[in-house]
């Protein structure tokens, strides 16, 4: 056992002739035993991989069920009522077996037989299903007693178990110990990366040296939004030999989403579609990115594709929400989100979009609802965590969206959206030592929809700081992705004006002649150009003393500019004067245009 390191940055050395054994034996292990999920999973890997050739060093002995004779037609009848999904049938044929295979399969049709009647009986609201609490408190029995006889598999069965009951330290162990008996029961893997919940977390489990503990590192890693780790991941696999796996391929377009690089996720998206037109999974998210594009047509065409491969899958249900919702219907919307929970209640992506639909209907409580819901599907979310920072904005209720927004930011430190509204919830409180230092880090971080930096300087000037204000606003207007800002003309006519106080005309009259680009503004700068023009006059007459509260940072740059004759050209060159000492870190700003 060792502890996740993925080293990335480096080629890793997978034995592929050994994958696709380890895969073809962990087909017929997951099929036998109804885990249909994890043998979909193998048999979709071992397609990407058919074109290496298995060379056996000698002849593979017949595939052995390990089911006794005596009891083979009890298990036929059983696996035959499980995938018919008529559970109580299937476990009360195999009471009275012993091997392994047949006390799985029982153990796990009683399971999913309490999964299914509580999910029937979750329409009943403040209705308590203490039957189906009680058929996991008696499989926890059953393996606490038998605790020596626990094969990996049902050390994954008593793993869900755990975690159903909120046992999350106790579901990791299991879950520990059944992929170190069992190392291609992908399910386990899933299951121990949604119990991790940073990033610390994980690098602490002791897993198995076992090629599977690439794919989990990455997925985890999608789990807990760090995408540029997950994309390095699953870029050494490619170079492993994975290139052409359906799984890698929509991962990456999973993770290259999460970085808001819309573009990228389309283009893998797309080539998913053209290569298996009727895989269904993670249709969600390529809705959402079609949806983000704005291209209607496209998101028409995916719905009415996925309503003719399978109108009740969750995937298909949430593809016509998105489609509605960029439609603006938030209504009918929400009917299909509600459509696709019905059908899978664990479906994080359609509370979180519910949530949003509620919003632009403007009912609040109804949003908080979905997004608390959100949360108990996966505290490690943050769209949830922000999702209740905004619907209690709305509310106007400012101590709570802290809060959330706070949370919201832990989880996503690299994004600004967070920040900048954590900020303004600071702000409205008058909290505004932090409200700048949110704005600040905003900016630092990389500003996504270009707010920050107005935000701050008009923090500063409402807390009567001119000099910071001016250095807040000037860095903003030299930020080539600030043309265009609604933001920008305010701000122009704020540095014209703070130039023209301390008497530093060219700098002021490149202000003013911006502020006459703008229809906002161009009254405003027609007069600070004629006080300009004035000023100019006198100075021409009289020299000037530097006024005494100039900042130094200015009086050293720029003191000849006050006497200095009128320049040949109307306007002058852009200042590089910032008032104070303001950092202005570089970076790369993405698509502003982003649903969260």
């Amino acid at each position: 056992m060792q502890p996740l390191s993925m080293t990335t940055k480096h080629d890793i050395q997978i034995d592929i002739t050994q994958v696709r054994i380890d895969i073809l034996h962990g087909i017929g292990e997951c099929a036998d035993r109804g885990l249909t999920q994890t043998a979909k999973w193998l048999a979709e890997l071992n397609y990407a991989l058919k074109d290496h050739k298995i060379i056996y060093d000698r002849p593979p002995n017949t595939y052995d069920d390990q089911i006794p004779k005596e009891e083979r037609e009890s298990y036929i009848l059983a696996k035959s009522y499980f995938d018919c999904q008529e559970y109580d049938r299937a476990a009360h044929f195999l009471e009275n077996c012993n091997s392994s295979k047949c006390v799985f399969l029982h153990k796990y049709s009683l399971y999913m037989s309490s999964e299914k009647k509580r999910l029937d009986l979750a329409t009943d609201l403040g209705a308590e299903n203490t039957e189906s609490t009680q058929v996991l408190l008696d499989l926890l029995s059953y393996f606490k007693a038998n605790r020596n006889n626990l094969d990996g598999y049902l050390l994954y069965l008593e793993g869900v178990v755990l975690k159903k009951l909120d046992l999350r330290s106790e579901a990791v162990t299991a879950l520990l110990l059944s992929i170190a008996a069992a190392p291609t029961l992908w399910a386990a893997w899933v299951e121990l990366a949604g119990l991790a919940n940073e990033y610390e977390a994980l690098d602490s489990l002791k897993l198995p040296k076992h090629w599977m503990m690439y794919f989990f590192a990455a997925h985890a890693f999608v789990e807990l939004k760090l995408s540029e780790q997950a994309l390095e991941a699953y870029l050494v696999l490619v170079a492993a030999g994975f290139e052409k796996s359906t799984y890698v391929t929509a991962q990456m377009a999973i993770a290259h989403h999460d970085r808001r690089d819309v573009d990228s996720s389309l283009a893998l998206f797309r080539e998913l579609y053209q290569n298996d037109p009727y895989r269904l999974d993670n249709w969600d998210v390529y809705s959402h990115l079609l949806y983000l594009k704005e291209k209607r047509m496209e998101l028409a065409n995916l719905a009415q594709k996925a309503v003719s491969i399978d109108k009740y899958r969750v995937e298909t249900c949430c593809v016509i929400g998105n489609y509605y919702s960029l439609r603006s219907e938030h209504q009918k919307a929400v009917v299909y989100f509600q459509r696709a929970l019905s059908l899978d209640p664990q479906y994080l992506s359609a509370w979180i979009l519910m949530g949003h639909e509620f919003i632009e209907l403007q009912n609040s409580n109804a949003a908080i609802q979905c997004y608390r819901q959100a949360i108990d599907v996966n505290r490690n979310d943050y769209r949830a965590w922000n999702g209740l920072g905004q619907a209690y904005e709305i509310l106007g209720l400012n101590g709570y969206c802290i809060y959330y927004y706070s949370r919201a930011a832990q989880l996503k430190p690299d994004d600004s959206r967070m920040l900048v509204s954590l900020g303004e919830a600071y702000e409205k409180m008058d909290k505004i030592p932090n409200a700048l230092k949110c704005y600040y880090k905003a900016h630092s971080t990389g500003d996504i929809e270009g707010m920050a930096l107005f935000k701050l300087a008009k923090l500063y000037e409402r807390s009567n700081m001119p000099n910071s204000a001016a250095a807040a606003y000037t860095a903003a207007c030299q930020d080539v992705a600030n043309v265009g800002s609604k933001e920008l003309p305010a701000a122009q006519r704020y540095l014209a004006q703070y130039y023209l106080r301390f008497s530093l005309l060219d700098h002021a009259a490149h202000y003013a002649y911006k502020c006459l680009e703008h229809e906002s503004t161009k009254e405003a700068g027609k007069n600070i150009l004629k006080t300009i023009s004035e000023k100019r006059s006198t100075a021409a007459s009289s020299q000037q003393a530097l006024p005494d509260d100039l900042p130094d940072a200015i009086k050293n740059v720029s003191a000849v500019s006050i006497t200095q004759d009128t320049p040949k050209t109307p306007l002058p060159p852009s200042p590089n004067v910032t008032p104070d000492n303001f950092s202005t870190p570089v970076f790369t700003r993405k698509n502003s245009k982003y649903k969260i």
